[in-house]
């Protein structure tokens, strides 16, 4: 598994590169994690509502092809796109959301936090608040988009939607859980944990 460092890169070229590679990869492909981060965007899922975009304002919208509903992507949240063979990693979908959850989880456990998945809404939650959405999408056996980690940003924006569909979900983010690392030193350990869970 190849483990890439992209840095700030703008939403959608990054979306399309994912799709050109999943499109284009063989059985011999090497699986790969992106860890990046996004200027400010909202994306809205296949199943999306307009009503949970309340109030983009400036921030852009982005119609896409994961899974879920409506979230926000901005500085200082570490995103990570899983893209894996499920197929040959004899993982479904349901295990793999289990699996990058659990990266997320043991992460947040080295600093003492306790943190929890929801069948009902996969992500990652600490007493209620959500941390991490999860959304993607499964093309032949082969996975793409992935999850967002809330590490140290400004959460305004979520309050212009309904976080992946639900009105009134707080959202939460390490600064505010005591956790004062940056994006780079959070990737370092995310990458990690989900190499050890996936590999």
């Amino acid at each position: 598994m190849e483990v890439r460092h992209l840095g700030r890169v703008d939403y959608e070229p990054t979306w399309r590169a994912m799709q050109d590679f999943t499109a284009a990869r063989t059985a011999t492909t090497p699986d790969e994690i992106w860890l990046l981060e996004h200027p400010p965007v909202f994306t809205l899922g296949l199943n999306a509502k307009p009503e949970h975009l309340l109030n983009p304002s400036d921030i852009p919208v982005v119609q896409i092809d994961r899974g879920g509903q409506v979230t926000y992507h901005g500085p200082g949240q570490l995103v990570a796109y899983v893209l894996l063979d499920i197929t040959r990693r004899h993982l479904g979908v349901q295990r793999l959301v289990q699996l990058m959850e659990q990266a997320v989880i043991d992460l947040l456990a080295e600093h003492g936090v306790h943190a929890e998945g929801r069948r009902d809404a996969p992500g990652v939650y600490v007493d209620g608040a959500k941390i991490a959405a999860l959304g993607l999408r499964v093309k032949r056996g082969r996975s793409y988009h992935g999850l967002a980690l809330n590490v140290d940003m400004d959460m305004e924006p979520f309050g212009r939607i309904n976080p992946c569909g639900y009105p009134g979900m707080q959202v939460t983010q390490l600064r505010d859980l005591g956790i004062s690392l940056d994006v780079d030193a959070v990737s370092a350990r995310l990458a990690s944990h989900l190499g050890r869970l996936l590999g």
